[in-house]
């Protein structure tokens, strides 16, 4: 592995994976190993929906605002051009994503 592959992996802590059978979401996996530190503040091109399908002690924090806790089988809309940012659980995190 070369030094820039080290630092794309560090900066993208989660694996994407394609739901083909329904347009524009998505299935996002964050490793129980992730660092905080690449968990980092930042805004998406587009409206999103997020379900929470597996994860305990994961946290989202918005731009100005405390974090909360993540709930499995809740969804949460996180507007375009919002900043946000996770917080570390202690487990794996899968994420259903919808774009709008």
């Amino acid at each position: 592995m070369n030094d820039l592959s080290i630092l794309l992996d560090y900066y993208n802590p989660f694996d994407d994976f394609d739901n083909s059978d329904v347009k524009k979401t998505f299935k996002r996996v964050f490793k129980e190993d992730v660092e905080q530190e690449q968990l980092i503040w930042h805004k998406d091109k587009n409206d999103r929906k997020i379900k929470v399908i597996w994860g305990t002690g994961w946290k989202l924090q918005m731009d100005n605002e405390l974090p909360f806790d993540l709930e499995v089988g809740q969804n949460y809309f996180i507007e375009k051009e919002t900043f946000h940012r996770l917080h570390k659980g202690n487990s794996e995190l899968k994420l259903e994503i919808k774009e709008y």
